[in-house]
């Protein structure tokens, strides 16, 4: 049939090939764009720290701010995207209607989230005070209330742009996703940086509390973050070949198994929430504590974000597409590999978290208003969180696993037995420790579920099980980390008169970083922990 044939249909444009997905490379892609988003959130927090202390308007916006996240967390990344993304991967690695697919559930999330959204407006006070009981019949919870309307329209956008992020991540074009984030930190710490320029001297006219306006202006910030992050997203997505627009929602067949599946993992992300709630209820019976819990959080986030949350968005597709493949050998070399990485970064950050953990609060937040009674509490709660770091890493290596066969209900089990070992510890515990019980029951909880995912993975075989290798490199990590803290003690010795003044400190604490570094490094390569000649090898492919 020719050209001129009138019945001649002109092939579908087409749309580019997917990328194969490289895990190390886009491990380190979003590892890349995941740090520099955390040190720029280091820079907000350190504005915040510094403008509100860990006052009642500190309290009031963290838990305004945190509102959004924990939706967000249980609708997109938690149970949406958990079911989106393999379904996704897979349609698009067997040639599907992968656009299709992605527009009806774009949209089926865009009516759920407005629906939330207004409703969420109407019921403010009763979601702060479900979040933070101890605001009752204080200054605190008009103040939450007024932020939280404010600041709780980022879900929409987040959990939209979250999505998109799932489609970019499953077809192996990891970066706009990755740097999303950033946008956040840019406009929070424009608007702080605002407000200080605009009112000289901290003087304000028309309000009793200086904070306030600080916390007003973080509050609109939100919002207006969450758009920027969800136009950088759609436009990449919209380079990458696929047009998806707001439309009525449809129940498909694939929408249908969409939510089967969704489902649980919904359950299990309302199971996680739950834990968070628990721990900040107790914080909030405590002056200042949801502010040292939440500084102390953004520390130890920062290696989880670098190396759990990027391993875990990059393996998730990745071990998709090699199930759909029948790949066993290259889906078991992609999780062992992604596992000895990730402890190989975690493990040492975490030791080094417990061992300077009261220089690094110090340096970093210890100004205006946050006093070094502040960094006394953030420290305790920081060391911690610490030792539960490579539990929460392991989490995220090892729930893909389950994901990517489509296993949500297992999780969600084991979820639900976290759960309960972190209320008990939280609220048991908090008589005797005070807010400290928040941390230690985090901690508890995940290695618990890591506990009962390796157990639980044991059903899939082979093809999920570390190989050798992992095995054997596991302990040497363990060892230099050891000596590297050895180090950092010495050194923390050496150096603390100088982390004491104000015109060193920042020197002293960049010195007190590179000897654990080198330390670590030089250490690593003589117990034989890893290699950058593995390294090389693990990023070109090959094992």
């Amino acid at each position: 049939m020719t050209e001129t044939d009138p019945f001649h249909v002109p092939p579908p444009p087409e749309r580019p090939t997917p990328k194969p997905i490289r895990a190390l490379r886009g491990f380190f892609t979003v590892g890349f764009w995941t740090m520099a988003s955390r040190i720029l959130g280091f820079v907000r927090d350190i504005l915040i720290a510094a403008f509100l202390g860990s006052g009642p308007v500190a309290d009031a916006f963290l838990v305004a701010f945190s509102l959004p996240n924990m939706f967000r967390r249980f609708f997109a990344e938690g149970a949406f995207n958990t079911a989106f993304v393999p379904l996704f991967a897979k349609k698009v690695e067997g040639g599907d209607d992968g656009e299709r697919f992605a527009q009806d559930a774009f949209s089926g999330l865009a009516g759920i989230l407005i629906a939330l959204t207004l409703l969420a407006q109407l019921a403010m006070p009763w979601l702060v005070l479900a979040m933070a009981g101890g605001f009752a019949g204080d200054e605190r919870l008009p103040l939450a209330v007024d932020f939280g309307r404010i600041a709780f329209v980022y879900i929409l956008f987040i959990s939209l742009a979250a999505l998109f992020s799932g489609m970019l991540n499953a077809i192996g074009r990891f970066a706009a996703a990755a740097a999303a984030p950033i946008l956040l930190n840019i406009v929070l710490v424009s608007a702080m940086v605002l407000v200080y320029l605009t009112t000289p001297d901290g003087k304000m006219t028309n309000l009793v509390d200086p904070a306030e306006a600080y916390g007003r202006a973080l509050s609109w910030g939100v919002p207006l973050a969450g758009i920027a992050q969800l136009a950088l997203v759609w436009i990449s997505v919209k380079r990458a070949g696929y047009s998806i627009q707001l439309r009525q929602p449809r129940l498909t067949s694939d929408m249908r198994k969409l939510v089967v599946i969704a489902l649980p993992a919904m359950l299990a992300g309302g199971v996680v929430q739950v834990n968070l709630l628990v721990g900040r209820q107790v914080a909030s019976f405590y002056d200042g504590a949801i502010a040292w819990l939440s500084y102390a959080d953004r520390l130890y986030q920062l290696p989880l974000g670098v190396v759990g949350i990027a391993i875990g968005i990059v393996l998730l597709p990745d071990l998709s597409r090699r199930l759909r493949a029948d790949d066993d050998a290259g889906g078991r070399e992609a999780l062992s590999r992604a596992g000895e990485l990730a402890m190989a970064l975690t493990i040492p950050a975490a030791v080094a978290l417990l061992v300077i953990s009261v220089p690094l609060i110090s340096v970093l937040f210890q100004r205006g208003a946050f006093t070094a009674d502040d960094t006394a509490s953030t420290a305790v709660a920081l060391s911690i969180y610490a030792l539960g770091l490579p539990a929460f890493v392991l989490q995220k290596v090892l729930q893909p696993v389950y994901f990517a066969r489509e296993d949500t209900r297992r999780p969600f089990q084991y979820a639900l037995v976290a759960m309960a070992v972190n209320a008990v510890v939280a609220v048991g515990l908090s008589f005797a420790i005070g807010f400290l019980a928040a941390a230690v029951a985090t901690t508890l909880a995940a290695w618990v579920m890591v506990g009962l995912l390796s157990r639980g993975r044991t059903d899939f075989g082979d093809v999920v099980q570390f190989d050798d290798r992992f095995r054997s490199k596991i302990w040497r990590i363990c060892a230099a980390s050891v000596a590297m803290g050895l180090m950092l003690f010495l050194g923390e010795i050496l150096l603390g008169v100088f982390l004491g003044v104000d015109g060193l400190r920042y020197i002293a604490l960049a010195l007190l970083v590179a000897i654990g570094l080198g330390s670590y490094f030089g250490f690593a390569r003589l117990f034989g922990a890893f290699s950058l000649a593995e390294m090389k090898a693990t990023m070109r492919g090959r094992p």
